[in-house]
C-alpha cells in the first residue's frame, strides 16, 4: 500500500508540474455540483462479515446497504484533466447478531456509523462523442469520525449484550477510486452515472462487545474495515454567463 501511495503522489506531482505553463496560458472552467451514493460492501474489496469468539460468547457483524451524498467541485486542468473535491457525509449500516453457546440465549441488533470525508482526486476524461464522455479518477479521501456510536440488546432475563463501535482515531484516509459515464449540455448542466470504490488505511472503528449475566462478563474485541463499492450519481450545474456589461479592470489609482 506504502508503494501505491508513493507511485500516486508521483503522478499528481507530475500532472501538476506539466500542466502549470498550459494553465497560464489558458483557463478552463469549474463545476460546483451534488452527488449521491449508494454504498454495496462487498467481499471484493473487504471483509463485509466479521465474527468474533470469546468461549461461549460469539458475535457477528455484518456490514449492510449504507448512502452518501454532499457537493463537489471541479476544477479544470486542462480539456481533458481536473481535480475534484468537495465534502460528503457517509453512513455505514450494520447489523449485529449473538448468542452464548450450550444456551437459549440469543439476539439480534443494528446500528449506524456516521463519518464526513473529503475527497481529492485527478479525473482524466475520454470525449466518446459531442456530449458523452467517459472518465476514471484515483485519489485520497479526508475522513472525520465525528462520534463512537453503541446499542444494548436484552434478550430476557437478566442477561444483557452491549456492543460499542468506537472511532479511537477521529481522522483517517481513504483509498478513493471511481469510473463512469456523463452527458454534457451547455444549458441543463452535467449528468454522471458511474461506480466507486473506497478502502480505508486503517479501520473505520473498533467493536468492543461484552455480554453480561448476574456478575458473570464476557468481552470481545475487533476491527470493523469498512470498504465499500457504489454507485454514484452527480449533478452539475453549467456555468451562466452573465448578461449585460461587464466589470473592467483598470489602473489602481
Amino acid at each position: 500500500m506504502k508503494y501505491i501511495t508513493f507511485i500516486f503522489l508521483l503522478f499528481q506531482i507530475g500532472i501538476s508540474f506539466t500542466q502549470t505553463k498550459t494553465a497560464k496560458k489558458e483557463k478552463f472552467p469549474s463545476y460546483f455540483g451534488l452527488q449521491v451514493r449508494t454504498v454495496f460492501p462487498s467481499n471484493f474489496i473487504g471483509t463485509p462479515i466479521n465474527s468474533f469468539t470469546n468461549n461461549e460468547f460469539s458475535t457477528s457483524i455484518t456490514q449492510k446497504m449504507g448512502f452518501s451524498f454532499g457537493g463537489t467541485v471541479r476544477a479544470g486542468l486542462t480539456k481533458l484533466i481536473a481535480l475534484e473535491s468537495g465534502i460528503n457525509f457517509t453512513q455505514r449500516n450494520f447489523d449485529v447478531t449473538m448468542a452464548v453457546a450450550d444456551s437459549n440465549v440469543s439476539g439480534e441488533n443494528n446500528f449506524s456509523f456516521i463519518c464526513y470525508d473529503v475527497p481529492i482526486n485527478t479525473l482524466v476524461y475520454i470525449q466518446l462523442s459531442e456530449k458523452f464522455y467517459m472518465n476514471a479518477s484515483l485519489g485520497f479521501a479526508l475522513t472525520f469520525k465525528p462520534t463512537s456510536v453503541g446499542v444494548l440488546t436484552l434478550p430476557g432475563g437478566p442477561h444483557s449484550f452491549t456492543h460499542s463501535g468506537f472511532a479511537y482515531k477521529k481522522f483517517g484516509v481513504d483509498l478513493n477510486a471511481n469510473f463512469g459515464f456523463e452527458y454534457r449540455t451547455e444549458k441543463s448542466g452535467f449528468f454522471y452515472l458511474g461506480g466507486s470504490a473506497r478502502v480505508p488505511f486503517a479501520p473505520v472503528f473498533d467493536l468492543i462487545a461484552q455480554y453480561k449475566y448476574q456478575g458473570y462478563e464476557k468481552t470481545i474485541y475487533g476491527e470493523i474495515d469498512g470498504s465499500y463499492l457504489s454507485i454514484d450519481f452527480k449533478y452539475f450545474f453549467p456555468n451562466i454567463k452573465t448578461k449585460g456589461p461587464q466589470f473592467i479592470q483598470g489602473p489602481i489609482e
